[in-house]
C-alpha cells in the first residue's frame, strides 16, 4: 500500500494499525514540528522536550491499537506526551525534595566549615567503595560494626579495619592529626 501525506489521519491510523510504517512516519512528519513545539515551551529544556518527544512517538507506535477515534491521533499523541511530561515533572520534584533533604543531612556536622565539606566530600569519594561504605553507615549514619557487617556481608573484623582506615584518611583529609 502506498501512503501518502495527504491522507486523513484516520486512513494513516488504520495502515499504521496494519502494520504499515509508512503511515506512521507520515503521522509523524504530520505532527512531529507541533509536539515539539508544545514539549519545548512546556518543557524549557530543549534536550528534554526532545526525550519526551521520542518518547511519545514510541509510545503512540506500540499503543497505537488502544487510539479510540483514529481521526483524533493528533489530540490523542498530545495527551501521551503531556502525560510524560507531567510524570517527569513529579519525578524531578520529588528528586529535588529527596536532595534538598540529604543536603540538609549532610549539612548537620557542627561547625564544618564548606571548604572541610570539600575536603571531607573529596576524601570519601577516594576512598575504595567497601571502606567508603563502611565508613557511611558506621560514622555518619550510626550503625554498629555488626549491623554494617550484616549489610555489607563483610567479617566484622574487616568492616572495623575499613572503619579505622577511613576515619584516618577523613582526619588527614581535614588536616586533623593524632
Amino acid at each position: 500500500m502506498r501512503v501518502t501525506s495527504g491522507l486523513p489521519d484516520a486512513d494513516l491510523v488504520a495502515a499504521a494499525r496494519q502494520g504499515s510504517e509508512a503511515a506512521f512516519t507520515a503521522l509523524v512528519a504530520r505532527h512531529q514540528q507541533g509536539l515539539r513545539s508544545f514539549l519545548r515551551r512546556l518543557c524549557r529544556d530543549h534536550a528534554l522536550a526532545e526525550d519526551l518527544a521520542q518518547d511519545a512517538f514510541v509510545a503512540a507506535w506500540s499503543g497505537l491499537s488502544k487510539l479510540r477515534e483514529p481521526a483524533h491521533f493528533k489530540t490523542w499523541l498530545f495527551a501521551l506526551a503531556w502525560r510524560r511530561a507531567a510524570s517527569q515533572f513529579r519525578s524531578a520534584s520529588r528528586r529535588k525534595v529527596r536532595e534538598t533533604e540529604w543536603a540538609g543531612q549532610d549539612g548537620d556536622i557542627p561547625g564544618l566549615a564548606p571548604e572541610d565539606r570539600m575536603a571531607l566530600e573529596k576524601a570519601l569519594s577516594d576512598l575504595p567503595p567497601d571502606q567508603r561504605a563502611a565508613v557511611a553507615l558506621c560514622l555518619a549514619g550510626g550503625w554498629s560494626h555488626t549491623e554494617a557487617a550484616d549489610v555489607l556481608g563483610l567479617p566484622v573484623g574487616t568492616v572495623k579495619s575499613h572503619v579505622t582506615r577511613g576515619r584516618a584518611r577523613l582526619a588527614e583529609a581535614l588536616g586533623e592529626t593524632s
